[in-house]
Order: C-alpha cells, then sequence, then structure tokens
C-alpha cells in the first residue's frame, strides 16, 4: 500500500514536472510515452487531476492542460523563500547578460539542490534539472552555501557528506573545504572548475539572507573555458543584477 502511494505521489509531479517542460497541451499518449506510464495507469492518474481541478481536458483536441489553480497553488512559496528579491526577473536579467545558465541553489541536509535553473540558449550550454543534487562540499554552489555557516557547523557537515560518501575518491578533506571558503569569504564569490563534472564551471554568489532561515546561492553555470574567458564580466553581472533586484533596505 505504501509504495502504491509513493508512486502515485510521483507520478503526480512527474505529470506536473512534464508539462512545465513542455508548456503546451498534452495528450494521453505524449504524456505516457514521454514518462513511461502504462496508458491505463496514466489514463487514471489523469481522470483524478482533472477531477481535482489541477487539469482540464480539451474533447475537441483530446488533450490536458494544467489550471490556474496550478498557477497559484505554490506562489507564495517563492514570495516567503526569497523576500522582495524578485528572483525571476535577476535571472533572466543575467541570462541575457552573460548568455550562460543561471542557477538558484539551497541547502537540502548534505546535498546543494538546485531549486530553480534557466538553461542557456546557447548550442553549447550546462543542463541541469530544477531539483537536482549536488555534493554539498564538492560543487561550487555547496561550497559557497557552506561559506555562510561557521566553522564548526562546516566540519559537521563535511564529517557527514564523508560518512554518507561510499566512493572514496569522492571524499572531501576538511583543510581542502576550509581552503575554498575562506577564499570565498574574501572575494565574495567562487568560481568552480570542473570540480563535480569535468569541463563544466560555475561561478557562484552568496545571496542575501532570506525568510526562514534559508540560504540561497545564485550562479552561473556553463563549460569553464567561456567561462574563465569573461570571468570579470560575469562576475560584475551576478554583483549588478543582486544590487538592482535587491530590497534598497537589504543587506548583501
Amino acid at each position: 500500500m505504501a509504495d502504491a502511494a509513493i508512486k502515485s505521489a510521483r507520478r503526480v509531479f512527474e505529470i506536473m514536472e512534464f508539462f512545465d517542460r513542455a508548456r503546451r497541451p498534452l495528450g494521453l499518449k505524449t504524456i505516457c510515452d514521454e514518462l513511461r506510464y502504462p496508458v491505463s495507469s496514466g489514463a487514471a492518474m489523469l481522470k483524478s487531476l482533472v477531477t481535482l481541478g489541477y487539469l482540464e481536458y480539451d474533447r475537441k483536441t483530446q488533450t490536458y492542460l494544467p489550471t490556474m489553480r496550478i498557477a497559484v497553488l505554490g506562489r507564495w512559496v517563492s514570495e516567503q523563500l526569497f523576500g522582495e528579491i524578485r528572483m525571476l526577473p535577476l535571472m533572466e536579467e543575467l541570462r541575457e547578460r552573460t548568455r550562460e545558465t543561471v542557477i538558484v541553489g539551497t541547502q537540502s541536509d548534505i546535498s546543494a539542490q538546485y531549486v530553480h535553473v534557466l538553461r542557456s540558449n546557447q548550442a553549447l550550454a550546462y543542463s541541469a534539472e530544477p531539483g537536482s543534487l549536488r555534493p554539498l562540499a564538492r560543487c561550487g554552489v555547496g561550497l559557497t552555501l557552506l561559506s555562510s555557516k561557521s566553522d564548526e557547523e562546516i566540519d559537521t557537515l563535511v564529517y557527514r557528506s564523508n560518512h554518507a560518501e561510499p566512493v572514496r575518491s569522492h571524499r572531501v578533506a576538511l583543510k581542502d573545504v576550509m581552503t575554498n571558503v575562506a577564499r570565498i569569504r574574501k572575494q565574495g564569490y567562487f568560481f568552480s572548475r570542473g570540480l563535480y563534472s569535468e569541463g563544466i564551471g560555475v561561478i557562484a554568489m552568496p545571496l542575501p539572507q532570506a525568510p526562514f532561515t534559508r540560504s540561497f546561492v545564485i550562479a552561473l553555470g556553463g563549460p569553464v573555458y567561456r567561462l574563465e574567458r569573461h570571468l570579470d564580466q560575469n562576475v560584475a553581472a551576478l554583483l549588478g543584477a543582486i544590487r538592482r533586484f535587491l530590497p534598497k533596505n537589504a543587506k548583501a
């Protein structure tokens, strides 16, 4: 029973995330093919979501589309998490100015989680899905998140991360982590070069403290060589965007 409930809950979110990627009405076959659902199970799930008011069904085109109930469901979350920071306009401006993928990340236990991603329109671009997890002490976003914590907290998180990491070569030395943290605290950003994925770089910068004591990081992701070539401009773009979209009474 528990497994069935988990599967049903997972499918609800998989369907909604597919609509978010597709951004158009979708038919039963398209949804089931993409998500590899049996047609009977997919049809039952979609029918339930229509009955609950989360999807609407167009009989003429035989397609489904999320309703406004979905659009407003989580609106308060962004407002509460980011306070007065206009996060989406900030990300859109950064993508336009740098032409790189823009990421907003936060801590999820011993991982860094990408909560928002705007993918670059360039042919060669860093691609990551919202919700993706990275090791907290072994990625640019994660190390930047750690930089806002006390040394004691970092020590504990690194210990827990290493304890949970089954691959010995992926474990990190606290000394190396603290060296990177000191650099971030001094210069205000971190440029990771192939730290998690070979050839991929991230320029990450902490955002001001959000409500509920949540910490967030804004980052640019792309090929290391391209980020390196425009490093000064990219850092300036991050600083400028944060200042422009920050409330006037907030501290960067």
